[in-house]
């Protein structure tokens, strides 16, 4: 009887075997192409930020009207040609191209600079900084060609002088100089030697010199760096595979989509989403160009950076900014500058927000290196430290710095995140 009612009950059996394993292989089916990240489809607002994203939509930087040679051949050449030269050191051994080596992102992989001495922050990349109101980690500087002239004079850096430096302009770069600035200003009675931020000694052959000669130098210094920026304007980063899925999500291409992973995508999801990545890091370059305390630990616990707050100062009376003598702008130009803020607290401690193109290419990271790695970086957030420096009552409840609360992530997805921000990478062009 037994035997009878198996042997009738075979063909269901049968039956409901089949049926589980046409919907096992339809899980399976659908597991695969999860995987792929076919099936998990971007909203039409996640698809307008991942559009805003896109280095396709980065324009042209604009013209820089605080110095007039910006985008001829001309300045570019000699721009090149002074950005590599190590006579503009005190040693001669350093040049911009030292610590922006080409090869390296045009930045140098160390944790603080390295040149004729030690610096106490890292050195930043130069690609696409064109586009940047400020620059250095503090924004110390209005523009390009500012920004060049600091590290000449720097100590730790070139250790040069100005006077130092038109001199070698005279000798070695007088025709190129003058086919772009016209005639190159007499230095005849000047000193060697001399700055108004060098030395003891230099310090007082500065005072020294009438003021026609001190202008003749600051003139000739000025227009030096106004032709490093028309090469450094020219650096830029090129596509990524980021780029390149963006653009397939946007365009409907289910084969373009495989140019990043699932697990990639994934990463993707949560760094505009709930790892809040973008918050700070948006639009083309990936940097909303301002400056934020992120708590971030000092290399110096003693003696804190106070960044972005002991900068405004700077900015505001460097003799090289756009409102200066020495800027090519009109009196209506400069806005930053103008309406820059002087007396924002939450600038205490704060530094600038870096692009993440090319991240995976530049540890270490933060403004004096002190995170290791891209996994280092994410934890950080994940745990969201209280600051160094700061103001405590602008903190959000229960975070302990002035800027965020932590991020919610599990190990798996801060894993995620790390493995999206390295599809970024993309050549220099």
């Amino acid at each position: 009887m037994a035997q009878r009612t198996w042997a009738a009950a075979g063909p269901l059996i049968t039956k409901v075997t089949t049926a589980l394993a046409c919907v096992a292989a339809m899980w399976l089916t659908f597991d695969d192409a999860h995987a792929e990240g076919r099936l998990e489809r971007w909203s039409g607002a996640e698809k307008t930020t991942l559009g805003s994203m896109l280095l396709s939509k980065l324009a042209a930087p604009a013209p820089d009207p605080s110095n007039a040679v910006s985008a001829r051949v001309e300045a570019i050449a000699l721009g090149k040609r002074l950005f590599s030269d190590t006579r503009l050191s005190k040693n001669g051994q350093v040049a911009c191209a030292t610590c922006h080596v080409a090869e390296r992102d045009f930045q140098d992989g160390r944790p603080v600079g390295q040149g004729v001495g030690t610096g106490n922050r890292r050195t930043m990349p130069i690609a696409a900084a064109a586009h940047s109101p400020w620059l250095f980690w503090d924004g110390r500087k209005d523009s390009l060609w500012s920004q060049a002239l600091g590290p000449l004079e720097d100590g730790a850096e070139h250790g040069a002088n100005r006077a130092q430096l038109a001199h070698l302009l005279e000798a070695n770069y007088r025709t190129e100089y003058e086919a772009l600035f016209g005639r190159l200003p007499s230095l005849q009675g000047v000193p060697a030697n001399a700055s108004p931020v060098g030395s003891a000694e230099e310090r007082r052959a500065w005072e020294a010199m009438s003021d026609g000669q001190r202008e003749a130098v600051n003139r000739a210094f000025s227009n030096l760096g106004k032709a490093i920026a028309a090469f450094e304007r020219t650096v830029t980063y090129g596509e990524s595979r980021f780029d390149r899925y963006v653009a397939a999500v946007l365009n409907g291409d289910t084969a373009g989509e495989q140019a990043m992973t699932a697990r990639e995508v994934s990463g993707l999801r949560l760094f505009i989403g709930k790892g809040q990545c973008s918050t700070c890091h948006n639009g083309p370059l990936l940097t909303d160009q301002h400056f934020h305390n992120t708590g971030v630990p000092p290399r110096d616990a003693a003696r804190p950076d106070r960044g972005r707050s002991a900068a405004v100062a700077k900015a505001q009376h460097d003799e090289f900014n756009c409102l200066g003598k020495y800027s090519d702008a009109k009196g209506d130009a400069c806005q930053e500058l103008r309406f820059m803020a002087t007396d924002d607290p939450r600038m205490e401690g704060a530094f600038k927000t870096p692009s993440l193109r090319n991240v995976a290419n530049r540890a270490p990271y933060m403004h004096a290196g002190q995170l290791l790695s891209l996994d280092d970086v994410v934890a950080h957030y994940v745990r969201s430290p209280k600051p160094a420096t700061g103001h405590s009552e602008l903190a959000h409840e229960g975070s302990g710095h002035a800027e965020r609360k932590p991020i919610r992530l599990t190990d798996e997805e801060a894993r995620d995140v790390v493995t999206f921000l390295k599809t970024l990478s993309g050549p220099l062009e």
